[in-house]
């Protein structure tokens, strides 16, 4: 059954919100379960990634009964060509966003996560036609000065930010428009990473390196557990993002930049200038003023809704294909 069809616009928004948060949450922490492998090298670390992230997918893939599904995402060429494409754009994400952290360059991944939810919005208008309210056009603006602010404040072209922000735009931008589920993208997605980083896992341990199961069991546990770190996030951001409009996921994904932020400076003591405490400022007042819209948006339209039954269309989420993943 179509679910976009069946499922109240205003229902379906809010599932896609509840999942977008606590995606953009998981990624805001995780810089936590990093700090955790100071001894293990960022390449490594990203192998591990790849293959414990496919090994957790690929069980619930068997448990709904989506196996069918799943071969035929792998027999249809142009899945297989936009899935490989967002393949390659994620690994480098990640791997950047790890080795920064291992470099103590928490603050950076924060900016970059910043800068990111400003490259949606842009996408959005550009290749999916989405149009701004005044009070959403209000809010982008005053995030983007804060954005100015912490960009400046650098001194310098932040390639890490950057890097972080146009990889993850690509990545949503390409994986909202795949027709393919949530689950079966992502799941496809880490079985091409798989096949590489398992043949490399192998080699480290054959020939004496590597850091699983050499080093200590917390360590093989917490490697173990980049399966939760990686897939769950991007199953709930993949999931939120194709039954939300693109500009709000971009505004939304400012909770994980905020939640990175507090950790490098009030955790792990990074340098808290009064740039930074501007710009801060500035990006949650923004979010005030988003959110406020919204939900007089949200009433105002949910009252209409209720009188005029199915006759009356909302502004509804933009979801492609059948379904809305899992």
């Amino acid at each position: 059954m179509d679910r976009s069809r069946t499922t109240n616009p205003h229902q379906q928004s809010l599932v896609g919100v509840l999942n977008a948060v606590s995606a953009f949450l998981i990624w805001g922490l995780c810089p936590i379960y990093y700090k955790f492998l100071p001894a293990v090298p960022t390449f490594e670390i990203l192998m591990h990634r790849m293959v414990w992230s496919f090994l957790f997918l690929l069980p619930l893939v068997l448990f709904q009964g989506r196996w069918n599904e799943f071969k035929q995402a792998l027999k249809n060429g142009r899945n297989l060509m936009i899935l490989l494409a967002t393949t390659l754009i994620v690994s480098g994400n990640w791997f950047v966003f790890i080795w920064a952290i291992n470099h103590n360059q928490i603050l950076q991944t924060s900016l970059g996560y910043y800068i990111n939810p400003l490259i949606n919005i842009l996408f959005g208008v550009v290749f999916l036609k989405e149009r701004l309210r005044f009070a959403q056009i209000v809010a982008v603006f005053l995030a983007g000065m804060g954005v100015l602010f912490l960009t400046a404040h650098h001194g310098k072209l932040p390639w890490i930010a950057l890097t972080l922000a146009i990889t993850f735009g690509l990545y949503g931008l390409i994986r909202k428009v795949a027709p393919v589920s949530a689950l079966i993208g992502l799941t496809v997605e880490t079985f091409f990473m798989s096949i590489p980083a398992l043949f490399y896992l192998v080699h480290l341990y054959t020939s004496g390196a590597g850091a699983f199961l050499r080093i200590s069991i917390q360590i093989n546990l917490i490697l173990i557990c980049a399966a939760l770190v990686t897939a769950l996030p991007l199953l709930l951001f993949t999931t939120g993002a194709r039954m939300l409009h693109f500009s709000t996921v971009g505004v939304l994904q400012y909770i994980a930049p905020s939640a990175t932020f507090l950790l490098a400076v009030f955790v792990y003591k990074e340098p808290f200038t009064m740039v930074q405490v501007w710009a801060f400022g500035l990006i949650w007042t923004a979010l005030c003023i988003y959110s406020t819209e919204s939900v007089i948006f949200y009433r105002r339209n949910s009252a209409a809704y209720a009188v005029a039954g199915e006759n009356f269309e909302l502004e509804r989420p933009n979801v492609i294909g059948d379904k809305t993943g899992f």
